[in-house]
């Protein structure tokens, strides 16, 4: 994840056992709980940029002492009083100290003692409320929260919003600079703001799914991976806001993805596309509890984008009743969506949608009408294009498409099976 990349640097090298194992710990504690600890020193500082730094600067530091002291046994609580120390003593340390930097060494040693306790089961939840604050522009409220809270770094979340790295990453800074200058004030909102800033927060934590959902299951990563977190993070918005329709269809939207996980790959890691799917091994306890959770949303007056995405998710899972996939009722769903919510995602689906109804055609001349400038480097366009050239008997063009796709995609399992499917209707 980002947070490790930007707090533990890559071991490419022979390091002794020692250095190894605090590596090992800082990397986990950098995966598993950088969100909680910036989190936590960003509500206690005013400021999300002295708390990056501080808490950059705490890793290091344990990088450094862990391999002769030993690993703590509460490496979080380690780093967080280092990194709060780092802050405290740059306080004192300037010569022109404010008020305001006094009050920010009070605050910090009152935390230090136990006093400043934030009322709420995870602090990352605040933080991400907070990066919602009106005051901050709206194109820049969910990126803000993926990369300070989740950890995602600039060039993912560009992909994410298919624009450019140097692009987002100068929206960011901006948008940290904006936040400090302004004196934005942090914590949780009262309960009457968080309707106006839920939006911006739950398309964060999906944004991290999207973003983790290539990333190794979660048995597979000790519990720890992206997908994990923002599940965990859907979990709780579903809890603290029982009356919102929108939190629990974002829930279930992530729990019929991760149904579907085991299935995925192969047995050899090979990719496995969802209509080829063995439904045996879809996990249909997750997928009962995101139906339940998609009706219950259903009762609430917020219907949004993720129940109709939900729902999407949910026809896919009727394969496993009735061995085929209602493919009309996916295209009203996709139509819907695109009316509530329009995305290039929703508008690619919904052309191959089209092609699985029959008419590739129409699935064709609807990717020819967006705008290629935007979703060029966008591999997901490229397959579903080369699946409807082939279905038109295009072999030359959909071997290049999804060729193309394949080299956008990376290395990945869905890379590499889109590669042998270019190579298998090569025309040379």
């Amino acid at each position: 994840m980002a947070a490790m990349s930007r707090c533990v640097p890559s071991q490419t090298i022979w390091m002794p056992e020692a250095d190894a194992q605090a590596a090992r710990a800082a990397e986990t504690a950098a995966r598993t709980a950088y969100g909680r600890l910036l989190a936590t020193l960003a509500a206690q500082t005013g400021d999300i940029a002295t708390a990056e730094d501080a808490l950059a600067d705490a890793f290091a530091t344990a990088l450094r002492a862990w391999p002769s002291s030993g690993v703590p046994d509460a490496p979080e609580a380690w780093l967080l009083t280092t990194a709060r120390r780092r802050v405290i003593d740059q306080s004192r340390r300037r010569e022109t100290a404010s008020n305001a930097s006094s009050d920010l060494i009070l605050r910090l040693e009152e935390a230090a003692l136990g006093r400043l306790d934030p009322d709420m089961p995870d602090p990352r939840l605040g933080l991400m409320f907070l990066c919602a604050h009106p005051a901050i522009d709206a194109a820049v409220r969910t990126p803000l929260m993926m990369q300070t809270v989740l950890g995602l770094d600039a060039a993912r979340i560009a992909g994410v919003f298919l624009v450019n790295p140097s692009a987002m990453s100068a929206r960011l800074v901006r948008a940290k600079a904006k936040i400090k200058a302004a004196g934005i004030p942090f914590g949780i909102p009262g309960k009457d703001a968080w309707t106006q800033r839920l939006g911006s927060v739950l398309n964060a934590v999906y944004g991290a799914f999207t973003a983790g959902w290539t990333e190794a299951a979660p048995e597979d990563a000790g519990g720890d991976s992206l997908a994990s977190e923002a599940e965990w993070l859907a979990r709780l918005l579903a809890s603290q806001l029982p009356e919102s329709g929108e939190s629990a269809g974002l829930l279930a939207l992530i729990l019929f993805c991760e149904a579907r996980r085991p299935a995925r790959t192969g047995s050899d890691g090979s990719y496995v596309p969802l209509r080829d799917q063995d439904t045996a091994l879809w996990n249909m306890n997750m997928i009962g509890e995101a139906n339940d959770l998609l009706r219950a949303a259903a009762k609430c007056d917020d219907g949004g984008r993720f129940q109709i995405e939900a729902a999407i998710q949910s026809v896919h899972t009727l394969r496993s009743v009735t061995g085929e996939t209602d493919w009309p009722v996916l295209l009203s769903l996709y139509d819907a969506l695109l009316r509530v919510a329009p995305s290039f995602g929703a508008a690619i689906a919904r052309a191959a949608v089209l092609g699985d109804l029959g008419d590739a055609a129409a699935g064709l001349a609807a990717l020819d009408d967006l705008p290629i400038d935007r979703i060029d480097a966008y591999g997901p366009y490229h397959a579903t294009r080369g699946h409807l050239l082939l279905q038109l008997g295009e072999t030359r063009l959909a071997h290049d498409a999804l060729l193309r796709a394949s080299e956008l995609l990376g290395d990945g399992p869905a890379s590499r099976w889109l590669r042998d499917r270019a190579k298998a209707i090569s025309p040379h």
